[in-house]
């Protein structure tokens, strides 16, 4: 005989997530353990420090408030409403509630036992997917290493086993790295490289990479008769050395090998050639895959001969970006591989443009991306921000020299707008003689946006603070960062004001959990995902990222990780933002490519229950950053 009682509570909890993933019979058989509970307002269902409870809660009616005491006071965290599932991380992490559990009205819970929920989820993938997330981006305590040691390896495992995906997996690097210095011979190179049967010696001074000699060094440079073997090292090596993490998968490495033209990378303990040397990967330890969807397009983009075929391949790129949604791989890589396809296709324009142009460019330049695409997290077709450095000449050849280069850059701006980039409608790009500028004049503008502090130019940093060379000479852009991070040191004035404006976009939760949508215009009522959650976050970074003195890092998730690394008491606290950074983005990304637009503008009536929820625990995060923004800088002032 049915339980009636069973039925209808599943009828209810069947439209809430993780629940809408199970089957009916499953649904029926947690439903029937179920038990209703009638708590009037302003009772407790838990309290902080309690030893968790058997069974975890959803709210069928009312509302719920999580609780804290922080500083002597207890604050109100979280707010839940119906639909809404708590009380269930302790249970899976074995740890006391961290919170109190209070009733902010009239309220009816389910109660459901952990016993009979368990074991019907371990092989539901997307259950796994929506609890992984969940305890990821719970603030409280986002990476419990209980947690991090089964969901979230279970998830990982379920990536490693699939085929397919072998090109995302990181590459096997050779650990025993064989080293010399600047000022060793080159004899003395050669003779390591015999010895040790290999094709490269890394140059380092104390344990940091300065550069790399590879055989075609020896090659091109020695047996040419252009250096003598009794030459230094430091006179051939290739440098600044390219770095990445240990992490780094075999797809990426690939694709920066074709790209640079280059057999070998360097890794590093943090990814840049500012820490220490643990391996090295060359061409011979990685194992190229046939059919390679990224390394298939990089070659197509080396190989185009005309806009139209860079448009075609664009497209391709989208639906390699499709699919890496639909797979739900790791937004991590997703990113990379597509950042690395965007900034070939760029560089690809820009070599062509310069072969049409009826002389070789006058000066050395690099091709600088602002905004997006220079923190690496431009993953849809969006607006152009970008401009060019060239290198300082005298007064008298200044404007001769820029008018070269303003002639190449209207080129490359106009075809980059016929393959999908679009016009940036603050006029951005290095076609305007603003943002094409000589590296004196780069300080100079720098210079005057961190002294001159109004309004517009904090503006103007959030948008040229973030940059990455896609072509050129980057001994310009080095010198451009190291500049920047010596102007702003110790500029408390600055920061400060820098603080504020990171400080623009408030919480996106209103009153009582509702969404800040638009009040007027063609979006009304729709939601800013841009305005209202990423920027606010990608500031804070960028914030933490200046006033830290953080180098070579621009992508935001990647800031906090570092954040992280420099201030271990907080550690749990930054890899919520790093994670909040990268779920915004992955999220902006999926109702771009479902809506085919830039994702920026979302329907609220459209999202589902999880959705929405995933939403909310992101918003958490940036309030508190916020909080955090507002206790570390001087703001009152400036607010």
């Amino acid at each position: 005989m049915k339980n009636t009682i069973a039925e209808r509570i599943s009828d209810f909890i069947k439209n809430f997530p993780p629940f809408d993933q199970l089957s009916k019979g499953d649904l029926y058989a947690i439903t029937k353990e179920v038990t209703i509970t009638y708590l009037e307002k302003d009772k407790n269902v838990y309290v902080e420090g309690e030893v968790p409870h058997d069974r975890f809660y959803m709210i069928h009616k009312g509302a719920i408030a999580l609780k804290k005491v922080i500083n002597s006071k207890q604050e109100t965290i979280d707010r839940l409403d119906e639909g809404d599932i708590f009380g269930l991380r302790p249970l899976f992490a074995k740890e006391n509630y961290a919170t109190d559990a209070v009733t902010e009205e009239e309220s009816i819970l389910y109660s459901i036992p952990l016993a009979t929920f368990k074991p019907l989820i371990s092989q539901n993938k997307d259950i796994v997917d929506f609890l992984i997330e969940s305890f990821a981006s719970n603030t409280e305590n986002p990476f419990s290493k209980e947690l991090h040691g089964t969901l979230i390896d279970h998830r990982l495992d379920l990536v490693a086993n699939d085929k397919e995906l072998f090109e995302l997996q990181p590459v096997r690097y050779t650990k025993k790295v064989i080293t010399a210095k600047g000022e060793t011979k080159i004899k003395d190179i050669g003779q390591l490289m015999k010895r040790h049967r290999i094709g490269s010696i890394i140059i380092e001074n104390d344990h940091v990479p300065v550069g790399i000699v590879t055989d075609a060094d020896l090659r091109n440079k020695v047996i040419t008769g252009e250096h003598t073997i009794e030459d230094s090292a430091s006179q051939i090596m290739s440098t600044p050395v390219l770095c990445y993490p240990k992490s780094v998968s075999i797809s990426q490495a690939q694709l920066t090998m074709m790209k640079h033209h280059v057999s070998h990378l360097c890794v590093t303990e943090d990814g840049t050639p500012n820490s220490k040397i643990i391996g090295v990967i060359s061409q011979q330890d990685i194992t190229v895959m046939r059919g390679s969807n990224p390394t298939v397009l990089m070659k197509a983009i080396k190989r185009s001969k005309s806009t139209k075929e860079l448009k075609h391949i664009r497209k391709r790129i989208m639906v390699l970006l499709e699919g890496f949604m639909e797979q739900n791989i790791p937004l991590t890589q997703t990113s990379k591989i597509i950042f690395e396809l965007n900034d070939a296709t760029v560089k690809r324009i820009i070599e062509r443009c310069i072969q049409k142009m009826d002389r070789q460019p006058p000066v050395s330049f690099a091709w600088m991306s602002f905004g997006s695409q220079g923190r690496k997290e431009q993953l849809l077709h969006t607006d152009q921000d970008n401009g060019i450095v060239f290198e300082s000449v005298k007064e008298n050849e200044l404007e001769a020299v820029r008018d070269y280069f303003m002639l190449l850059a209207k080129k490359i701006n106009k075809r980059l707008n016929a393959i999908g980039f679009d016009f940036c409608p603050a006029d951005i790009m290095a076609k305007n003689p603003k943002w094409c500028l000589g590296l004196d004049e780069w300080k100079q503008q720098f210079n005057q946006w961190t002294s001159n502090t109004g309004n517009d130019e904090i503006l103007l940093s959030s948008i040229f603070f973030d940059f990455d060379i896609t072509y050129g000479d980057a001994n310009l852009t080095n010198h451009l960062s190291e500049h920047i991070f010596e102007i702003t040191k110790n500029n408390h004035l600055f920061l400060s004001k820098l603080a504020a404006s990171a400080l623009r976009s408030a919480s996106p939760l209103g009153f009582f959990r509702q969404f800040l949508v638009e009040q007027d215009g063609a979006y009304k009522d729709f939601f800013d995902i841009k305005k209202r959650a990423i920027m606010p976050i990608s500031d804070a970074g960028r914030l933490f990222a200046l006033s830290n003195h953080i180098k070579n890092i621009n992508n935001t998730a990647e800031r906090f990780e570092r954040m992280a690394e420099l201030f271990p008491e907080d550690k749990e606290f930054y890899l919520s933002c790093s994670y909040t950074s990268k779920a915004l983005l992955k999220f902006r990304t999926k109702q771009g490519l479902l809506h085919n637009d830039d994702g920026r503008f979302i329907e609220l009536s459209a999202l589902t229950k999880e959705e929405k929820m995933k939403l909310k625990r992101c918003f958490k995060t940036i309030a508190k950053v916020q909080e955090l923004i507002k206790l570390k800088y001087n703001v009152n002032n400036f607010m």
